[in-house]
């Protein structure tokens, strides 16, 4: 008898997938590609980088603060790291907040923060101030311009270095100067791999609240309490990380994480409208089960930084 020929199923998704003629009875039961808010999205098995999912995969977006995702990268990745470094907060980052109406982790002038926990401000709060602060500590020149050039730079490279084709920063928080701050999702979503490869990244991206005690200027301490605006954290189950962000071009963004039965995926949603609820449905399709459908999303507390 002549062997049956496999059939090349073409997704609503743009994905392609061999259908074995022996797999009726699995594909029936396999969950349907979700209908998703976001113009582009992506997904990824962490482990071995299989994509699961893409829409507009390779189509260039602006990210708003998910690019903080690879200022962090960055600093966790710069020769002779230390993570109790001391930074003292400079009114040219508080002056910089105001002036762009960025997102801020409220740091105060002349507070002394160690690296650890401005990453922690860097990615819980989305901290603008947090950004600024960790760039030009961690750019070279001797001006604060320069240094942060080249910390931008170090940003580029290494998007470089992972061979991504349609990135660039042309900023350290996505508050874009010339729209040359864009990614696609499925290099976003390489990066994030790339990220979430560092411990110490995956310990605070996971949080749903940090607390940090800093020096203040007259030698006195001062509590700094920031909450994840992640939300999907503590909302779906397994979830891990990673950011949000939001812009007037970018729209809402999220870059996400999850976890069960050992394994982890890695999406990307950008300017999806309801950025939470698509993740969970490309979580679910991922996990082939059904959170999405009651998923409460936790909601912050008020006063919380929103992004």
């Amino acid at each position: 008898m002549r062997a049956r020929r496999a059939a090349t199923v073409v997704l609503s998704s743009g994905l392609l997938i061999a259908a074995s003629p022996f797999a009726a009875t699995s594909a029936q039961a396999a969950p349907a590609v979700p209908t998703i808010s976001a113009k582009g999205a992506f997904l990824m098995e962490y482990g071995n980088g299989k994509v699961a999912y893409g829409k507009g995969a390779n189509v260039r977006r602006q990210m708003a603060s998910t690019t903080k995702l690879v200022t962090a990268a960055t600093v966790l990745t710069s020769p002779n790291l230390n993570l109790n470094r001391k930074i003292t907060i400079k009114k040219t980052y508080t002056d910089y907040v105001i002036q762009k109406g960025g997102s801020s982790a409220q740091l105060k002038v002349g507070d002394v923060l160690t690296v650890r926990q401005l990453l922690s401000g860097l990615m819980l709060p989305s901290g603008c101030d947090a950004a600024y602060a960790l760039a030009e500590a961690f750019g070279t020149g001797s001006t604060t311009a320069a240094r942060t050039k080249s910390f931008i730079a170090n940003m580029n490279r290494k998007a470089t270095a992972l061979g991504l084709k349609n990135t660039k920063f042309d900023s350290f928080d996505g508050i874009s100067q010339a729209g040359q701050n864009y990614t696609t999702p499925s290099d976003l979503a390489k990066l994030a791999r790339h990220a979430y490869s560092n411990p110490t990244f995956r310990d605070v991206v996971k949080a749903p609240k940090y607390v940090a005690v800093a020096t203040a200027s007259n030698g006195k301490k001062r509590t700094y309490t920031w909450y994840n605006t992640n939300k999907l954290l503590g909302s779906y189950s397994g979830a891990t990380g990673m950011k949000t962000g939001t812009g007037t071009a970018a729209g809402p963004c999220l870059v996400f994480a999850a976890t069960r039965n050992g394994k982890t995926y890695i999406g990307v949603a950008l300017n999806g409208p309801d950025r939470f609820k698509d993740a969970a449905k490309l979580l679910d399709y991922g996990f082939k089960s059904t959170t999405a459908k009651t998923m409460q999303l936790r909601s912050l507390p008020a006063g919380a930084q929103q992004d």
